[in-house]
């Protein structure tokens, strides 16, 4: 059932996933990617990968809380100043969690940041905006927040969940995913120490893997969820179908054109799974050698696997009900979460501009671009 009650008369309601958070941040899986120099795992994004794809086969919205708790982590990696990482990497040692607040709506595009960060006189800032699709903020303890400075280069700004001026609304009402608490965050005059702010711009004034790391995630997520899916649809097959009466089949599962679809499916995500393994495989050498050619080819290795998920999961999690018949429709199954989850997930980004930028690497050679989004 996910991170859903089903109270009398048959109604769900989103049950946020506080206690499953906890056990995570205990588990010590939220600090796996800090810097063995500062006491952590820093595992290879490989593993990191594999753990989103089998928490997104259990439970989509949890899986894609933390998300952003790897981004901002990998972003004091690489800007942070050595106390900011010695301050930052301690608080994720002892469990604490990273939130986000990067998206805005109702701006030109996705990338057009409005959220100001004023200096103040004593050398501090000054925090205003309204965030969107903020999640994860609702279960932080840190919520990074992407603002522009007085020279509109982009910074993020890390405030504690309960600063003054900062407020986190649960108005998320997404189909799917719905207990991400993905709602909106209100900045009205945040102080912020000096000390709490990176200066995001300067990852993109070279190689840089901050979009190839976030995308992986999402492939891993999507990944994750088609193979959750096809799980549930071989299951349901098993136990609760019936065979159709034209194929000769004493169960379901005997059905030969149910076999062939099942197999059919099962290709696409173990396509899937391989894609993942290898875009990682290819983050994890970039990141050994990090120049343009190989930063390049970690970016369209992760296209590729992310393109290739967000068409599998949602083709496998709609094959549920082809699979399963009439009854894997009922309500009271729940059934149609993998798929409510893969289409609000599988709009994170366009998967069409990813094979764009793969078709003019693989043809013109042209290098993608700094966005942060490949």
């Amino acid at each position: 059932m996910g991170s859903y009650l089903v109270l009398l008369g048959g109604m769900a309601v989103a049950r946020l996933p506080h206690a499953e958070l906890e056990r995570l941040s205990v588990s010590g899986l939220l600090a796996v990617t800090v810097p063995a120099e500062h006491g952590g795992a820093d595992v290879r994004q490989e593993t990191l990968a594999e753990i989103f794809r089998l928490l997104a086969s259990a439970d989509a919205s949890l899986a894609q809380i933390p998300q952003s708790h790897f981004v901002y982590v990998n972003v004091i990696r690489r800007q942070g100043t050595s106390e900011q990482r010695k301050f930052f990497f301690a608080e994720v040692l002892a469990g604490r969690r990273f939130g986000n607040a990067q998206s805005e709506a109702g701006t030109r595009h996705v990338q057009d940041i409005r959220t100001r960060l004023e200096p103040a006189p004593d050398g501090s800032y000054v925090l205003t905006g309204v965030k969107h699709y903020s999640t994860g903020a609702l279960f932080a303890d840190w919520i990074p927040v992407l603002a522009r400075a007085e020279d509109d280069d982009l910074h993020v700004a890390y405030v504690p969940r309960e600063a003054p001026g900062v407020t986190v609304v649960d108005d998320w009402d997404g189909m799917g995913q719905r207990t991400t608490a993905s709602g909106t965050v209100r900045l009205d005059a945040v102080p912020v120490p000096a000390d709490r702010v990176v200066p995001h711009h300067l990852t993109f004034r070279g190689p840089q893997l901050h979009g190839a790391v976030a995308q992986l995630l999402h492939a891993a997520s999507d990944t994750g969820i088609a193979a959750g899916a096809l799980a549930e649809a071989v299951s349901f097959v098993r136990t609760s179908s019936r065979p159709w009466f034209e194929s000769g089949a004493d169960s379901a599962a005997e059905d030969p054109l149910l076999i062939q679809r099942i197999g059919e499916l099962a290709v696409q995500v173990r396509a899937s799974e391989a894609l993942l393994s290898a875009a990682a495989r290819a983050v994890d050498t970039a990141r050994a050698r990090l120049t343009d050619a190989s930063a390049a080819e970690a970016s369209v290795a992760v296209g590729a696997a992310k393109a290739h998920a967000a068409a599998t999961a949602v083709e496998v999690a709609g094959a549920v009900f082809e699979v399963s018949g009439t009854r894997s429709a009922l309500d009271s199954l729940n059934l149609h979460r993998h798929w409510r989850d893969a289409r609000t997930h599988t709009l994170h980004d366009p998967a069409r501009w990813k094979i764009q930028h793969i078709g003019r690497y693989v043809l013109n050679g042209t290098l993608p671009p700094r966005h942060g989004l490949l």
